[in-house]
């Protein structure tokens, strides 16, 4: 076997570290937020569930489903070319996606503690779960040669501040869209293991469960700070957010359609399924949902996939800075624009009882 199959094209930092992804507006990021504003809540209008949940994290129901057994410990050089540099991809955004998750939780868990005793808890709990997440991926890293300096991308990272409403907004979408994309891998790989390429698909149904538990603290959250998914705003913040986190993910599947195929999944289809379940679940909490049966809905995220396709051949080209700059303009307004228009997308009333 020829040495360019033992590892991806990636550039290393130093020997099996890989340099992190460049950073851009599609890829993970890292937060922070108002840790007063959020200690000073009060949760008494829905202690109860969150103190349910609590229980449901102290039970550590996966303390001993991560653990790498010997399915693993195998060669994995015939998964190679252009289907191995999209796989360590997939491992990489998921780790750093699960890892800046542990950050932002243990520093929440660290922030509350004394303040907040419940959800400080919680947040601990949680930041547990997502690093054993974001070790495992990086472990599954290595057996293609490549990790990540997790350490390094804690110092590097640049980091988003949030104020604590678009948090709750944005992690419970991220969890519950995270529950969705697992359990259907995992569900189509169970009727077609012929498919599954790598053994930590077989994980992927208890780690759903992770995401999903963690998406209903986040409900609970929400629900105990009503003021923040009843009014005007709130529909105009969650339509925003749901938009994001779907867009985001099409344009980033829709690129990488080889790796799904790879494990016998049409990228698009999937990512319709995930989205139409994701908004579903959404409406449980928030007070809008987007139109996704509208006929134009997946018409005009396809038409900004493509521009996107566009834009990264674009980028990859060797043409100068400010050319390279001309060429991508137009594909940034088109993809901008589709946005727009489905953002003002007329959104549809979620079908639960106002909560007070």
């Amino acid at each position: 076997m020829v040495d360019s199959l033992k590892k991806p094209d990636a550039a290393e930092m130093r020997p099996g570290v890989k340099v992190p992804a460049k950073e851009t507006i599609l890829t993970p990021r890292f937060y922070t937020t108002d840790f007063d504003e959020m200690a000073e809540m009060d949760i008494s209008v829905n202690e109860d569930e969150l103190k349910a949940i609590l229980e449901e994290f102290r039970a550590d129901y996966n303390r001993h489903h991560f653990v790498r057994d010997e399915e693993f410990t195998q060669s994995w050089d015939h998964i190679d070319g252009n289907t191995r540099r999209l796989f360590v991809e997939f491992l990489e955004r998921s780790c750093t996606a699960e890892f800046s998750g542990f950050l932002l939780y243990k520093e929440l868990g660290r922030r509350l503690k004394g303040r907040s005793p419940v959800l400080a808890e919680c947040f601990n709990l949680m930041s547990r779960d997502e690093a054993r997440h974001a070790g495992f991926l990086n472990k599954a890293m290595s057996d293609f040669n490549l990790q990540l300096d997790l350490g390094f991308l804690t110092k590097s990272k640049k980091y988003t501040f949030f104020k604590p409403k678009f948090i709750f907004y944005a992690t419970y979408l991220s969890e519950k869209i995270g529950y969705w994309r697992y359990i259907t891998i995992y569900r189509h790989l169970e009727s077609h293991p012929e498919n599954r390429i790598y053994p930590i698909f077989r994980f992927f149904e208890n780690w759903c469960q992770d995401e999903n538990r963690h998406g209903d603290f986040f409900s609970a959250v929400m629900k105990a700070q009503p003021q923040i998914i009843n009014d005007w705003r709130a529909k105009l913040w969650c339509r925003f957010f749901l938009l994001s986190v779907f867009a985001t993910m099409y344009l980033n599947d829709l690129q990488r359609q080889d790796f799904y195929a790879a494990i016998g999944l049409d990228a698009r289809q999937y990512d319709i399924h995930v989205i139409r379940k994701t908004n579903e679940t959404a409406a449980r909490v928030f007070p809008v949902l987007l139109n996704v049966d509208h006929p134009d809905f997946f018409r005009r995220l396809d038409i900004a996939a493509e521009a996107n396709s566009k834009l990264a051949a674009v980028a990859e080209s060797e043409a100068a800075g400010p050319l390279k700059f001309l060429r991508k303009l137009p594909h940034i307004i088109g993809i901008g624009w589709q946005i727009v228009q489905l953002y003002l997308m007329k959104p549809l009333p979620a079908e639960r009882s106002t909560i007070h």
